[in-house]
């Protein structure tokens, strides 16, 4: 069977950067594509960075059972992880990396144990936090003020995970996320 690396953090961490390096590493790591009823941003596609879903649909499918975990993150704003996606790229014989809030990555870990590793990217602070969200600039200063009063909290969580990588330094970053997952899947 193969394994489960669980990347998690606050917004504007650098998670999904870090995520996207290791998937270009040729480590057989499979990006798990969570669902959300938000709305895509940008350029992002059904199928390709989320399976997108109304809010109902998502109930639907909560009500159907068809999440390892999902989470209100924001009034209306779900994301969760289909058990569906998670067990194809298993039954492909790959390993899944997933890129989650923390306390799905909480959740998912304790449903898989010691298969799983779970990894928490902590921001230098909330101040570069907010610089890097501000510098994205696809959320208004409503949604970022509300994006760094969740991150305070979710920064409580790190403990929780088997792995804390201090995010201030980007290369320094991923060279250690690249060790540690090479370590886990060698294991």
């Amino acid at each position: 069977m193969g394994k489960l690396i669980i990347f998690s953090a606050p917004s504007g961490a650098g998670k999904s950067t870090i995520v996207n390096y290791l998937l270009s590493q040729n480590l057989n790591l499979q990006f798990s594509i969570s669902a959300t009823s938000r709305q895509p941003r940008g350029t992002e596609k059904h199928g390709i960075e989320y399976y997108f879903h109304s809010p109902d649909e998502f109930r639907h499918k909560i009500a159907n059972d068809e999440f390892l975990e999902y989470e209100e993150v924001y009034k209306d704003k779900f994301y969760g992880t289909l058990k569906s996606e998670v067990q194809r790229i298993l039954d492909n014989g790959g390993n899944v990396i997933f890129d989650v809030d923390v306390i799905g990555g909480c959740n998912i870990k304790k449903f898989y144990g010691d298969n799983a590793l779970s990894v928490f990217i902590q921001p230098p602070s909330i101040n570069e936090l907010r610089t890097r969200l501000e510098k994205r600039g696809t959320d208004s200063p409503e949604i970022i003020e509300s994006r760094i009063e969740k991150a305070e909290y979710e920064m409580t969580f790190a403990p929780q995970f088997d792995i804390v990588i201090q995010n201030d330094n980007l290369e320094e970053a991923k060279a250690k996320a690249l060790k540690v997952v090479k370590d886990f899947l060698a294991k």
